[in-house]
């Protein structure tokens, strides 16, 4: 997996107040929690939880806080702005060797559909997945091969290989699909038919004498 360093603040202020100097100062706040010490509130920069946040990789963080003590962690939750869609406020979930976690990992489609090439449209459903798992088991995304996906076919959590981690979704929930351009149908053994237009003829025809 992914490390990503990151430095913060332990915070001295709350409220509103303190939380609009934050942002004028271009941080954030948020909160570290962790089941061996009471939660820590902190603050960062922008431009570190941006990095965390808005990005197709789930990474490890390591947390350096100002008061020395270090920490390996994950983002747990984020708030976002309703308008501005910036983050607003963001919880850190420390790591314990040996312990198990549970995140969202984001799913990334790799290879050209046999449906696609076919007409058909690829439609990503499920764009995170939540998994359990070790700290040192956590990956950076999970791979779907997308290569032999037809025309009107699935992929679901139940198709995905063994891994390390375990899936918590439940076994059905669809990850990916092509889906059937209009003017196609397909037959029972799932190949495409093209959908021939149908002729209505006008009026009756003239009976020959």
């Amino acid at each position: 997996m992914n490390v990503k360093q990151v430095e913060a603040a332990v915070r001295q202020g709350f409220g509103k107040a303190y939380r609009n100097s934050l942002k004028a100062q271009s941080k954030v706040p948020g909160v570290l929690y962790s089941g061996h010490i009471d939660p820590v509130a902190i603050e960062v920069t922008e431009y570190d939880i941006n990095q965390l946040v808005f990005t197709a990789q789930k990474y490890t963080v390591k947390l350096q806080l100002n008061d020395k003590r270090e920490f390996d962690c994950i983002v747990k939750d984020v708030q976002f702005d309703p308008v501005t869609d910036k983050v607003i406020h963001f919880d850190l979930q420390a790591l314990t060797s040996g312990e198990k976690i549970s995140l969202e990992v984001p799913v990334l489609l790799t290879g050209q559909a046999v449906g696609v090439r076919e007409g058909g449209q690829l439609v990503e459903t499920l764009h995170k997945l939540h998994i359990e798992c070790l700290p040192s088991q956590i990956p950076s995304n999970i791979e779907v091969d997308v290569t032999n996906l037809k025309l009107g076919k699935s992929i679901t959590v139940a198709d995905l290989p063994a891994r390390d981690y375990k899936i918590l979704n439940p076994a059905d929930a669809v990850i990916c699909s092509v889906a059937v351009p209009r003017g196609v149908e397909l037959s029972a053994e799932g190949e495409e038919e093209i959908k021939e237009p149908e002729v209505i003829s006008k009026g009756k025809d003239k009976e020959e004498d």
